[in-house]
């Protein structure tokens, strides 16, 4: 009899609390199940998905903050210098055929006559399981091909071996970069007719949003088909492409790629069961904040790893909190630059860039901490905060030290211990920082991460963690989507207008009488910070070696923070007001630089061993 290989300390680990288990979880942990174990009892057969489901997180995300401190997002704050600046060649690299093969033997169970057995399985219900593993397995595999290139694809073939098994059988070549995505594709395709009818088909009954359903899948095809889009027609450097396509898609398919993703996202919005979350339409800035805290009928989110205490949690708020709000000893672990901070226009102004001194090189002084940032776009403001704003109703005061005229009539700097009272100057400089120093939990860039960051105190507690979303999709990208491949397929101004606007409007800035790749790029990035986004849209859009290039001077390669100080000095008419210091973050002292070699990680030797029909990326 062939045993479903799916080990049950895998699916205690990862089983989610959407799922009910029984006593199947206290099994021996190394025991091996039949099909005929497995699939008799319904319990089992959704703990082995929710395996799955808790086997796909990779990248930057509520588990890995420190990944959003290797973009221009955030920069790591916590303790010393980091000399980090390249990107290694297994950088977020993914190669994860031991869960497709996990997923195969399933599907293989699901289909077999185990299952047909079980009167709990209902061909609605099989349905709804192969359409959700199987939408795993897409998702894996688009996650290999944006790392990777070309992959092998091995459908629904379980490999294995014995003593008569031919090794070469075993062995299978790369798909072209070009077929890869289409595979993708056209396994959306599938799955969203599978999951039709699924029971999870709406926000209302999908409360978690954490199952696949036919709006996931459809999602996913447009996100695939977009990348496919743009590595087509944006991959000019032939060094960039393998003769037998492994890596590069022929520009001749962007047009087909671009149609498939418009098609795709327009069946969403016609769909009608979701929109952008607006229903805290009085304060845009704490709307957009709820839209990624609030779970119960939220309209926005499509798919999203959930997390429910106790039990299921994060420690993405515990690490990243402020100070003057922290439960426990941590904070700060890393915290949002003042590149990402610039990149929020004002609402009459496109250029974000924050006015600290005059054309004459002269401080701008400030009567309050949050002025500098009156009339930035309200995203800013539910994703960063900043200093001058409230997180659970308590003023974030952010001071670096305090501004005085030396004996040459100069303004200089006083600096002090954070959040210690000087009997003579009063409080230098706050508990919240920022300083320049290798100070543990001390904050460095002068913000703190908003977006993600739950508001229970209880949530920044080593005991008890976050149970905070994961957002992986959500409507306002498929509207971006809509705008970015109306766009490339040359559709009339007023459409494209139309699909970024709408995501413009919510933010409360002008909307865009044209749109240029430039405006899709900047509004892609200030609308998914710290969604796993922006390395990857860099990437696609073959931009990240021209951003990050390791150049000391250009701006954007470098992270700077913003250090704000009040005046001192009575009798001074600016006495008491603020001024801000823009300058190279302390921990960060060299910039990004992304090489061409970045672009496709290299395959593991070892894999190469294994297998001879695998070729070598570029530059490998």
């Amino acid at each position: 009899m062939k045993k479903t290989k799916l080990y049950i300390l895998s699916i205690l680990i990862f089983s989610t609390t959407w799922f009910s288990c029984g006593d199947f979880l206290d099994e021996d942990p190394n025991n091996i199940y039949t099909d005929e174990q497995v699939f008799s009892d319904i319990n089992m057969v959704n703990s082995v998905l929710a395996n799955f489901y808790g086997r796909v997180n990779w990248g930057p995300s509520l588990d890995d903050n420190g990944g959003h401190a290797h973009t221009d997002e955030a920069a790591f704050s916590s303790g010393g210098i980091r000399d980090y600046r390249t990107y290694a060649d297994d950088w977020w690299r993914i190669y994860d055929y031991g869960l497709i093969r996990d997923i195969n033997v399933f599907l293989q169970g699901l289909r077999s006559d185990a299952a047909n057995h079980n009167s709990d399985l209902t061909e609605d219900v099989k349905k709804r399981l192969e359409g959700e593993a199987r939408f795993i397995r897409a998702y894996t595999y688009f996650n290999m091909a944006k790392c990777l290139g070309g992959v092998s694809i091995v459908g629904d073939e379980i490999y294995s071996y014995n003593a008569s098994t031919n090794v070469m059988d075993l062995q299978v070549a790369r798909s072209t970069e070009a077929d890869t995505y289409n595979y993708i594709i056209s396994e959306c395709s599938e799955i969203a007719k599978l999951l039709e009818a699924s029971t999870y088909n709406t926000p209302d009954k999908n409360i978690h949003a954490s199952h696949a359903n036919k709006w996931v899948a459809l999602s996913l095809k447009a996100r695939a088909a977009i990348y496919a889009g743009s590595i087509a027609k944006y991959t000019t450097a032939s060094e960039l492409r393998l003769p037998g396509g492994e890596v590069g898609i022929p520009a001749s398919d962007a047009s087909k790629f671009y149609t498939i993703a418009y098609e795709a996202a327009t069946e969403i919005k016609r769909g009608g069961l979701y929109s952008l979350y607006k229903k805290n339409a009085n304060d845009a800035g704490r709307n957009f904040y709820d839209a990624f805290i609030t779970k119960s009928g939220n309209p926005e989110v499509i798919w999203a790893l959930d997390y429910i205490a106790p039990g299921k949690v994060n420690g993405f708020t515990k690490e990243n909190i402020a100070t003057s709000v922290k439960g426990d000893v941590d904070a700060n672990i890393v915290t949002p630059i003042l590149n990402i901070v610039e990149a929020f226009e004002y609402s009459d102004n496109r250029d974000g860039e924050l006015k600290t001194k005059d054309d004459a090189g002269n401080y701008i002084f400030y009567d309050k901490l949050e002025d500098i940032f009156e009339g930035k776009d309200a995203r800013l403001f539910g994703t960063i905060i900043t200093p001058g704003s409230t997180f659970r109703s308590v003023y974030m005061s952010y001071q670096a030290g305090q501004k005085y005229l030396d004996k040459d009539g100069k303004w200089a700097n006083r600096t002090g211990s954070m959040g210690i009272v000087d009997p003579t100057y009063g409080l230098i400089t706050d508990q919240n920082g920022p300083v320049n120093s290798d100070q543990e939990y001390a904050n460095k860039t002068g913000f703190n991460i908003r977006k993600f960051v739950d508001e229970n105190k209880d949530a920044s507690t080593r005991g008890r963690g976050s149970d905070v979303w994961f957002t992986r999709f959500r409507y306002a990208e498929t509207l971006l989507i809509l705008a970015e491949s109306a766009f490339e397929l040359g559709k009339p101004q007023n459409e494209i207008c139309g699909y970024i606007n709408e995501v413009r409007e919510r933010a409360d800035i002008q909307d865009l009488k044209s749109v240029t790749l430039d405006d899709i790029i900047q509004e892609n990035r200030v609308e998914f910070v710290y969604e796993n986004h922006r390395y990857w849209d860099l990437k696609r859009w073959r931009r990240a070696h021209l951003i990050w290039d390791n150049d000391s001077e250009n701006s954007s390669a470098m992270y700077y923070s913003l250090f704000p100080y009040k005046i001192n000095q009575p009798g001074h008419p600016q006495n008491g007001k603020w001024v801000f210091d823009k300058i190279k973050t302390y921990t960060t002292r060299y910039p990004r630089y992304f090489q061409m070699r970045n672009y496709y990680n290299f395959y593991d030797q070892g894999w190469l061993n294994n297998n001879p029909k695998l070729v070598k990326n570029p530059y490998q």
